[in-house]
């Protein structure tokens, strides 16, 4: 028999249906740690670098580049410019979509909401601030916008202007 000291006994848990506590220590640490590595990817993932001035919001650079060495992109690299309308309760809206590609993906987004009037603006405006978040980092063909922010009629017109940036940037 080998001789314990005080330090080394554990009084039995006084509720055995209960998870040891450890166990629940080390459950609590994990869940801890998957929210910290969360937050950090969400605070990576920011755009602290959105600018607004006057109708025109814009994220990222916005210098085109044009880049034939990617063999396998869809699509040639730089700057593309074009419009997407959609019906609102005020009547047709127009929306300005700017979008930089490197070898298929998003690189920069920019929206011009200066022909928008009226409660589409308010809603544009409010697209236009959060959907770098996003598109940014995406493939072009995986992008299919639904709602951004509360304005779900923008993203009618937005995905109309993608699919015309993908047919002037096809290779």
């Amino acid at each position: 028999m080998t001789p314990t000291s005080s330090t080394d006994s554990v009084l039995p848990d006084p509720d055995p249906s209960r998870p040891a506590r450890s166990s629940v220590l080390m459950r609590t640490g994990g869940v801890v740690a998957a929210m910290a590595a969360v937050g950090l990817v969400a605070g990576a993932c920011s755009s602290d670098d959105s600018e607004s001035t006057g109708s025109t919001t814009t994220a990222g650079s916005s210098t085109a580049t044009i880049v034939d060495d990617a063999a396998s992109a869809q699509y040639k690299n730089g700057e593309y410019t074009a419009e997407g309308g959609y019906n609102s309760p005020g009547g047709p809206q127009q929306v300005g979509v700017t979008v930089t590609l490197s070898n298929d993906v998003i690189t920069a987004v920019s929206v011009d909401t200066s022909q928008t009037k009226g409660p589409s603006l308010e809603y544009q405006g409010k697209f236009a601030g959060g959907i770098s978040d996003v598109v940014v980092g995406k493939n072009i063909n995986d992008i299919d916008v639904d709602k951004v922010s509360g304005s779900s009629l923008t993203s009618g017109g937005f995905n109309e202007a993608i699919e015309k940036i993908k047919q002037e940037a096809i290779n």
